[in-house]
């Protein structure tokens, strides 16, 4: 571990990142208990997309390195017609899917880093961002997204955003078969990954990395430059919708998961406060954990050290489906 130096670090940092935990102390952070229903909602959506028969179109395949990779439009289960990309392998035959999720910034483009050489990748883009999804189905703009339909479960947008998911794997399945599906998620997309991951049984593991929308009781009392202190400005003048965000706590969801999971999570982060990434880690119960200096920020060393968590992700990935390979069931 990098030996953080935050104040020479970030010296123009209105917000104290440790939100005053130190390792120890974010290590302690407990998962919020399921409050009653959460399971039979959240499989009763998974149940209803793995119905849904996918209706996309792909076009045209480019190049990229060892994959090429096509732009499609699909069909939501609500209607809504969105856009992400697959790709595959150039010259082999898939033997894993990687459901490669992103963060509030959206995607431009596809990214590989994170995948090997002989997955298949679906790149979900949640609706209302990214190159593909600008405003299509939910709001753009970030504040204004994670709040979007937050008056009621059936249609708060997090919801929505994890069953388009699901959907795109129904579209892996439709291309490549049945193969065993790998999460990858950062920020934005590592929660709704810890939102998606329980209930869907093509997952055979997960990185999911600074997971947000984890540990509501934790985050509702911490400012932040993130998504976060639009939902926490919200409740504060609508503590109604805490009600409807419990069901939503990745952390309580990560509590229901059974596959191998890898955490890495920050020990300062002035976007989504490390208590709650720490949050989301507890609950996993085959969990890995890789602790970060800093998430969402620039700092000395970053370069190695998102080097060793790019390769400790793909090695996690590879082990996960050697587990599955080799389990006589």
């Amino acid at each position: 571990m990098i030996a953080a130096d935050y104040p020479t670090w970030f010296p123009d940092e209105e917000i104290d990142g440790t939100y005053g935990f130190d390792e120890g102390a974010l290590r302690r952070v407990a998962p919020v208990p399921a409050p009653e229903g959460f399971a039979a909602l959240w499989r009763g959506w998974n149940a209803r997309i793995r119905a849904v028969a996918p209706r996309f179109e792909a076009g045209e395949y480019a190049s990229f390195g060892t994959h090429e990779a096509a732009e499609i439009r699909y069909t939501a289960g609500d209607g809504t017609v969105l856009g992400a990309w697959i790709a595959r392998p150039r010259d082999r035959a898939p033997r894993v899917v990687v459901v490669h999720s992103h963060g509030y910034g959206g995607r431009e483009r596809p990214e590989f880093a994170r995948v090997p050489d002989d997955a298949a990748v679906v790149f979900p883009l949640a609706r209302g961002l990214g190159a593909l999804n600008t405003g299509v189905g939910a709001p753009s703009e970030r504040d204004e997204h994670v709040l979007f339909g937050i008056d009621d479960p059936q249609s708060y947008v997090l919801g929505a955003c994890v069953r388009d998911l699901w959907l795109t794997q129904n579209i892996a399945d439709e291309l490549w078969g049945p193969l065993p599906h790998y999460l990858v998620g950062e920020s934005f997309g590592g929660g709704v990954g810890a939102l998606a991951l329980p209930w869907d049984d093509r997952f055979i593991g997960a990185t999911l990395v600074v997971p947000s929308f984890g540990q509501y009781d934790e985050r509702l009392v911490a400012p932040c430059h993130g998504s976060g202190e639009a939902v926490r400005r919200y409740a504060a003048e609508h503590p109604e919708a805490r009600g409807v965000l419990r069901l939503f706590d990745a952390s309580s969801a990560a509590t229901f998961a059974r596959v191998p999971v890898r955490i890495e999570a920050a020990l300062w982060d002035a976007h989504v406060p490390p208590p709650g990434q720490f949050g989301v880690a507890a609950g996993f119960r085959d969990r890995e954990l890789m602790v970060l200096p800093a998430g969402h920020a620039e700092y000395p060393g970053l370069t190695e050290v998102r080097q060793r968590a790019i390769a400790g992700g793909v090695d996690h990935l590879h082990r996960s489906v050697a587990r599955v390979s080799s389990d006589p069931r």
